[in-house]
């Protein structure tokens, strides 16, 4: 233990020096990581369980020579379950295999449209060229997969002469009948009539 005589008081500067950022060596931004299962050389294990491209197990396998025979069928070999001990493998057409996946993901993306609801205003005494540009309109919206909410509106003394109304109304299905279907009948909501249409 040191005496007093040999104490001495660190300076302030050296107070906070436990505050002080410590500089980190710099590192290598990690690696890229590859899209998709792995295939070839990119498989890590020593052994694999090997399914040749016509279907048959061949059990466990070295990885090496499961890879020269997928070279030799001018395959790849692709890693199909990387959780099993050892891993499945299959040789199979990877660009084959990887387009037929893309293929897949996309029709699913297709499937998992959310179906808007496009409204189309009418007046019952509507005029040839609105009537034209509204069914344009229309037929965009149903190729696009949406369905149409038509709101024909009465106003004052028109409500008296509820049947134009309704010729406007058959006049809209038939001319949509080819690529849209009624799905809510026209019906009364307040001083207007709602009809819905959805696409073929």
């Amino acid at each position: 233990m040191l005496s007093s005589a040999y104490c001495f008081k660190l300076p302030p500067f050296f107070h906070n020096f436990g505050e002080l950022p410590i500089r980190r060596p710099n590192r290598a931004p990690p690696a890229a990581t590859k899209d998709g299962p792995r295939t070839n050389d990119d498989i890590r294990n020593a052994q694999i369980q090997l399914i040749d491209q016509n279907g048959t197990n061949h059990g466990t396998v070295e990885t090496v020579v499961a890879i020269k025979m997928a070279l030799e069928a001018g395959m790849d070999l692709v890693e199909i379950s990387p959780n099993n001990n050892p891993p499945v493998c299959k040789i199979m057409d990877y660009g084959k295999f990887k387009y037929s996946a893309q293929k897949k993901a996309a029709e699913a993306r297709k499937k998992q449209k959310i179906v808007e609801i496009k409204e189309i205003k009418l007046r019952p005494m509507i005029d040839d060229h609105d009537y034209d540009v509204k069914m344009r309109a229309m037929q965009r919206f149903f190729e696009e997969g949406d369905k149409v909410k038509i709101t024909l509106r009465y106003r004052g003394r028109e409500m008296a002469h509820q049947e134009i109304g309704t010729k406007l109304l058959d006049k809209v299905k038939a001319d949509v009948a080819e690529f849209a279907k009624v799905e809510q009948d026209a019906r009364f909501e307040g001083r207007q009539v709602v009809m819905v249409l959805a696409p073929r």
